[in-house]
């Protein structure tokens, strides 16, 4: 199998260099092409680790890791099994974590994940639901991939295991899908998020390097919050990339909605929202660089942009668009001044295709139905 990069900084299998309107359905993103085409990737899972883009970059997860096995789906917060998915998590030195089989894994509280760590769902069909679900707190270097969230319940306050050697009271979870709360080095890739009591995604309390992608987000309210509150400054470190993601039906709001820091939200497919879709207060900084965004057909909500700030004082935020496509009446508006260029270092950086690009680019976009020996 022949494989290229085309104009755009892509990978094609046996297509020619192509525009932007012809461009094949199945062209994969900068991300995809690092690892996907390739049949021995279950031989060199720790491969993918260098596979991220964006702020979140340097992810290791558990690259320098041993395998670690997850065989049984249930769940004890205090005194994990070995062979599940917390006493995986929970453990000091690096691991990077698969499934030996389909499950669905229904947690009694909140999966406290530790540093140094890769939750990933290829070859098999992994769900987290129907309970709490994925804090990653106070840690850095995780990689969640190729997983279902969704249905999350808020945790009670209870006792909850975070390493070998601590167990904390914990005063219950909101009902995130996934917490990223003052940590750094994060990635979430191909994963499918849904239906939870919180948000899907939240980044809060000054955590920062952080890529969020090829994700599959639908049928909820408060998608992604970027940023604690109004009043936490701390926030203003944070570094988010947003990128080949699809928006798809049933969302309402906060496709991200931030605070503060700066937002880097790139070739993402928007398929209608009811409120709005890229939102913020308290002065962030986004850069809306190559996005499809479908406004709602039978709504007034066109405007893809909502800011929430007292007496027009949104006029001086710096908020940008570029190479969008606007569909079925979409508009963006625009603010500030100077450039909103996100400054990644040459091995953060990736080509950015024209908005029109990305209906291919997001095709998908979720979980992905690997088979050991084969492409995914």
């Amino acid at each position: 199998m022949q494989a290229s990069y085309n104009n755009y900084g892509y990978y094609n299998y046996n297509t020619p260099k192509t525009t932007p309107k012809s461009a094949p359905k199945n062209i994969m993103n900068v991300i995809d092409s690092c690892w996907r085409g390739k049949s021995s990737w279950a031989n060199n899972r720790q491969a993918l680790a260098n596979c991220a883009k964006g702020y979140g970059k340097d992810a290791l997860g558990g690259k320098y890791g041993r395998i670690y096995t997850v065989t049984n789906p249930s769940d004890d917060p205090v005194n994990p099994k070995p062979g599940t998915l917390r006493y995986g998590v929970i453990q000091t030195k690096p691991l990077w974590i698969v499934f030996a089989k389909d499950m669905v894994i229904k947690l009694k509280n909140e999966l406290i994940v530790n540093s140094y760590k890769t939750i990933d769902g290829r070859g098999a069909n992994v769900e987290i639901a129907y309970g709490p679900c994925i804090t990653v707190q106070g840690v850095s270097h995780v990689i969640i991939h190729g997983i279902s969230i969704h249905d999350c319940k808020p945790g009670k306050p209870g006792m909850v295991r975070s390493s070998l050697t601590h167990v904390g009271n914990r005063g219950g979870c909101d009902g995130d899908a996934i917490s990223i709360f003052a940590s750094s080095h994060v990635w979430i890739d191909h994963c499918f998020l849904s239906r939870s009591s919180d948000g899907l995604i939240d980044v809060i309390h000054a955590s920062t390097a952080v890529t969020i992608s090829n994700n599959f987000f639908s049928q909820h309210d408060k998608v992604m919050l970027l940023g604690h509150s109004d009043k936490f400054t701390a926030d203003k470190t944070m570094k988010v990339t947003i990128a080949f993601n699809r928006f798809g039906p049933g969302l309402i709001e906060r496709m991200p909605r931030v605070r503060f820091g700066y937002a880097h939200v790139a070739n993402n497919r928007y398929d209608q929202w009811k409120m709005y879709a890229v939102g913020g207060s308290a002065n962030p900084t986004i850069f809306s660089e190559g996005n499809y965004f479908v406004a709602p057909t039978n709504s007034g909500a066109k405007e893809v942009t909502k800011r929430e700030a007292v007496n027009k004082g949104w006029k001086n935020w710096k908020w940008r668009s570029s190479k969008d496509v606007f569909q079925n009446g979409a508009y963006f508006v625009q603010s500030g001044w100077g450039t909103c260029y996100p400054y990644y270092t040459p091995s953060q950086s990736f080509p950015v295709a024209q908005g029109s690009m990305v209906p291919a680019l997001t095709s998908n976009a979720g979980p992905l139905p690997c088979v050991v020996g084969k492409p995914c």
